[in-house]
């Protein structure tokens, strides 16, 4: 059975940076990204409907340029679970989305970095300015996957995160992780 593929691969005249789709998103935070209608899905809506079927992959067809969003979202989410369930004690809500707030916001490799995991399938920034705009729209793209992944572990309201959820910290997308 294959992965499960972004519908925005079809999506015509999309920016991409290197050879990443810069999709718009629906979020209130500030960054580069272009707003997208509220009432439809976008990228980060998604990664997080997709998470839990593609992170049983280890093998992952890139179709597209938004595909290649979607990995790193993807081992993002992975990267979040992992440090929510290393924490000693049972994070709640504030205390998570202060810890996943504090890993989006970190400094993070992008394409092209010597430290990037999947350097061998990501083109690298044209230029600098480039770099830049892709490390920014990255950054608000992850602050924002952060807070809706915190309303999702947290949507039962027992203070707890939901067991669905995070019984994949310690699953990993193709092997991989972002954390370095």
């Amino acid at each position: 059975m294959p992965a499960y593929h972004s519908a925005f691969n079809e999506v015509p005249d999309v920016r991409q940076v290197g050879n990443m789709s810069v999709l718009p998103i629906k979020t209130r935070i500030r960054g580069p990204a272009l707003v997208a209608d509220p009432s439809e899905a976008d990228i980060i809506d998604e990664t997080l409907d997709l998470f839990r079927a593609n992170s049983l992959f280890r093998n992952f067809e890139i179709k597209g340029p938004a595909d290649r969003l979607l990995i790193v979202l993807i081992l993002f989410i992975s990267d979040c679970l992992a440090k929510l369930g290393a924490s000693r004690a049972v994070p709640g809500q504030i205390e998570a989305t202060k810890s996943l707030n504090t890993l989006a916001v970190d400094n993070f490799p992008i394409p092209g970095d010597a430290n990037f995991v999947l350097n061998a399938h990501y083109a690298p920034p044209a230029s600098r300015a480039d770099a830049e705009y892709l490390r920014q729209y990255l950054s608000q793209v992850r602050q924002e996957l952060a807070a809706r992944l915190v309303e999702r572990l947290y949507a039962d309201g027992t203070g707890k995160p939901s067991k669905w959820w995070m019984s994949f910290q310690k699953r990993r997308f193709m092997q991989r992780s972002l954390a370095t």
